[in-house]
């Protein structure tokens, strides 16, 4: 039974009543706070038990294991990240950006140990970190896609042209949080201008796909 199985046979008696609900819901707050700053192999089941203040089988009972733990809490704390990034409809266009790019920003320096992970893999080879990467990527190419071109539904050369500027992002975000020598403000700015240069490549080989013009004079 591979991970995924396991989650997925442990959630229906976690979701038996409220309180099981809430239970393992408390269990991946104390998680996010453990792993924000720890790498995964830093910590021990009994580390974890000995810290969140709770009985080892407990997690077991939720989470079947260290490693469905690490994922469950991953998950959680990325949703709250891509969601974010998918909201502020109301915003203009190169707000919402900023707010995405900031966001993102914030969750790297809050979730340092989470994000190398994500961006660099995981636990070894592990697909399923892999997907949660994959799936932040697109989840920000779509956001950014929306706010740009009024769609998320782009030609493959303007995804690609935007997924090639959010792999950059990670690479520098992964250097950033361990030189933080950039404030987040700067930071931010200067991503959000080489972003301006990636939309104006694209409308160079696809003109179908107009520069919002904040981002086409730089701003």
């Amino acid at each position: 039974m591979n991970i995924s199985q396991q989650r997925e046979a442990a959630r229906p008696r976690a979701r038996g009543t409220e309180r099981s609900v809430a239970r393992r819901a408390e269990l991946i707050t104390i998680g996010r706070k453990l792993f924000a700053d720890t790498s995964y192999d830093a910590l021990s089941m009994d580390d974890i038990a000995r810290q969140a203040h709770v009985a080892k089988g407990l997690i077991y009972y939720y989470f079947q294991s260290k490693r469905g733990y690490y994922l469950a809490i991953i998950e959680d704390s990325v949703a709250d990240l891509v969601t974010f990034a998918a909201s502020g409809l109301e915003l203009e266009p190169m707000d919402r950006v900023h707010r995405t790019i900031d966001s993102y920003l914030r969750y790297a320096e809050h979730n340092q140990a989470a994000f190398r992970a994500i961006v660099s893999g995981g636990v070894g080879f592990d697909a399923e970190v892999h997907s949660i990467r994959d799936g932040v990527r697109e989840a920000i190419v779509a956001t950014l896609a929306e706010g740009a071109y009024g769609r998320t539904d782009i030609a493959p050369l303007a995804r690609m042209g935007l997924l090639a500027w959010v792999c950059s992002v990670e690479g520098a975000t992964l250097d950033w949080i361990d030189r933080p020598e950039l404030p987040r403000d700067t930071m931010r700015e200067l991503l959000v201008k080489t972003l301006g240069g990636a939309m104006r490549a694209i409308e160079e080989l696809d003109p179908a796909y107009k520069t919002p013009d904040p981002a086409r004079r730089g701003d």
